[in-house]
């Protein structure tokens, strides 16, 4: 029988990119949960441009309208100066700070022999430095505290592999090692940080071209299936004290499946008395290595079968 006590009575917290899609869902279930939430959104358009659209206002209001407790926030988590706001928004209005979501992403996806400076700078400037920034600006509120958690957003995009997407796969990969980094850094504190790598369609996924093979035509088709709320659960537990003794790790979820994923380990080594020569490592090493090499491949490959609900 599953508690009726809700997860996040009286926790404070931020989710940023929450006025549409995941990041959205996330906000609404934790204030269903008893959360306090920071709804932070710059309601810009899927690649990053702006719409002068504010989301997060409808956010907020749906949150109210079921009795819960909230506030928009229209800071760059781009902005070091945006993220300590928003923080500061937080603890200003609620009186503390529990938990940060970093979920706001854009998408410029294009092969990378044409991609421009611009695309990847915008990119890796959301994702990557945007989940610096509000981590390191919750950072200093969570140690002076003595707790916290971290949930920050990752892809099998960047854990796996999908064409065109150099950019945002370099961030998101960057963001492992960042969230690695903080649970080392902050679990002295007994702050912890875990990431997930969400399966959803959204407004960024269905920039994704229908595609002309069938089984490009067989992925966009499965990601239709997946919903943004199926994604909000994990989160939720994550960012709660139901998940203590959880830190550094690396999630999945697809539909109704939640996935722990592995992290880089060495798996085979070889040796030469008195060192190597290029010639000797070409002599050896591929010979040795070949069939513990990890073939190139997509998202789609690993996760090919039917979403199970």
């Amino acid at each position: 029988m599953e508690s009726t006590t809700r997860m996040l009575e009286g926790k404070v917290g931020i989710v940023t990119g929450a006025g549409r899609g995941i990041g959205r869902e996330i906000a609404l279930m934790m204030a269903r949960e008893g959360a306090a939430v920071v709804v932070n959104d710059v309601g810009a358009a899927a690649d990053g441009s702006d719409t002068g659209e504010r989301p997060a206002d409808e956010v907020v209001a749906a949150i109210a309208k079921e009795k819960g407790q909230a506030v928009a926030n229209f800071d760059s988590v781009a902005s070091w100066d945006g993220a300590h706001a928003m923080v500061a928004q937080a603890v200003d209005r609620f009186g503390r700070l529990d938990f940060v979501v970093n979920n706001a992403g854009i998408l410029r996806d294009v092969i990378f022999h044409k991609m421009t400076e611009a695309d990847w700078d915008a990119v890796i400037a959301v994702h990557l430095k945007g989940t610096f920034n509000v981590s390191r600006a919750a950072a200093e509120r969570f140690r002076a505290q003595g707790g916290g958690s971290i949930v920050n957003f990752t892809s099998t995009s960047g854990l796996i592999g999908n064409y065109g997407q150099s950019n945002y796969a370099a961030a998101k990969l960057g963001i492992v090692g960042l969230t690695r980094s903080i649970a080392l850094d902050m679990s002295r504190f007994h702050v912890r940080c875990n990431a997930v790598a969400p399966f959803a369609w959204t407004r960024l996924t269905a920039t994704i071209p229908e595609g002309r093979t069938d089984a490009e035509k067989r992925r966009v088709e499965n990601l239709k299936k997946m919903k943004p709320e199926q994604i909000a659960p994990l989160v939720t537990f994550l960012a709660s004290d139901a998940a203590a003794e959880v830190n550094g790790q690396v999630f999945c979820v697809r539909a109704g499946e939640i996935v722990l994923f592995s992290l880089p380990r060495p798996i085979r080594a070889v040796h030469k008395e008195g060192g190597w020569t290029p010639q000797s490592v070409a002599d050896v090493v591929p010979a040795a290595f070949k069939a513990s090499f990890v073939p190139n491949q997509v998202s789609s490959d690993i996760f090919p079968y039917e979403p199970l609900f």
